[in-house]
């Protein structure tokens, strides 16, 4: 068993838990009553004279790094990226290998004025109806972690819903198949979630394939604006970045100096 595998395992037992809690017919109607407050796909979209769209990532721990910030005041943090120029925050709600949480979500949604995307593994519609009564104006769909027919099936209902997908692949075959699928944020992740192994190269080769009327998002082991500049050139549109900014002392500043403006001004 892999560990995307040992993931998917829990999550679904999870998920029984947290149905006796909240029927779905219940979660879907709380659901309904908050309204998608931003859009996310607009603001990821490049353009000229702005500067890059980075989706900032609120990750306090991952299953390859182990605890990644110890500091985490997600308000605070969430402020500072917001002020200092992110286009989207992304907000892990894994609790047992991400140490995330729907509460960190809800109070990102609550104090910042751009869109929050849901980062989990999804794999049932209760959690997307979970995602939008919790305020998100996204989710993340991972081509690794769902058959084809679920997958579709899954971008459909968050549609619907008016959430943005934001649609996670990391190989030509699973491009391909969400593409047709109507995928319109494709990321690739340069991270294998089977080994949680990085290449870079395998996001360059990825995102050249996407085609020009989607929006190609690069995750995973972006460190420095010249690999912003390097996967620009490739096509991407977006970024997300998450253990870089996590690491710094100030995040803030951090992103500034990706968004090639170090010096805040």
């Amino acid at each position: 068993m892999t560990i995307l595998d040992e993931i998917i395992a829990r999550t679904r037992e999870d998920l029984e838990i947290s149905r006796l809690r909240v029927p779905e017919a219940q979660l879907r109607e709380q659901a309904l009553a908050v309204e998608v407050a931003y859009d996310f796909a607009a603001a990821l979209r490049a353009r000229p004279g702005l500067p890059p769209r980075i989706i900032s990532e609120l990750k306090k721990a991952s299953p390859s790094k182990g605890l990644i910030r110890a500091d985490f005041g997600v308000v605070t943090l969430a402020r500072e990226l917001d002020r200092c120029g992110a286009a989207a925050l992304s907000v892990l709600t894994e609790p047992r290998y991400f140490k995330g949480s729907p509460e960190y979500l809800r109070a990102a949604v609550g104090n910042v004025s751009i869109p929050v995307l849901r980062k989990d593994f999804v794999v049932d519609p209760y959690q997307i109806y979970e995602a939008r009564a919790w305020g998100a104006s996204a989710v993340l769909l991972i081509a690794a972690a769902l058959p084809p027919p679920e997958f579709r099936a899954l971008l459909r209902l968050a549609t619907e819903l008016g959430l943005a997908v934001l649609s996670e692949v990391h190989t030509q075959e699973e491009l391909h198949w969400v593409l047709d699928a109507g995928a319109q944020i494709i990321g690739v992740n340069s991270r294998d979630l089977r080994t949680f192994q990085t290449s870079l190269e395998t996001t360059l080769d990825l995102i050249a394939a996407i085609p020009q009327d989607r929006i190609g998002v690069a995750e995973s082991a972006i460190r420095t604006a010249d690999d912003i500049r390097q996967l620009q050139v490739a096509g991407a549109q977006a970024f997300l970045i998450g253990e870089t900014l996590m690491r710094a002392e100030h995040p803030g500043d951090k992103l500034k100096e990706l968004l090639g403006n170090p010096s805040g001004k």
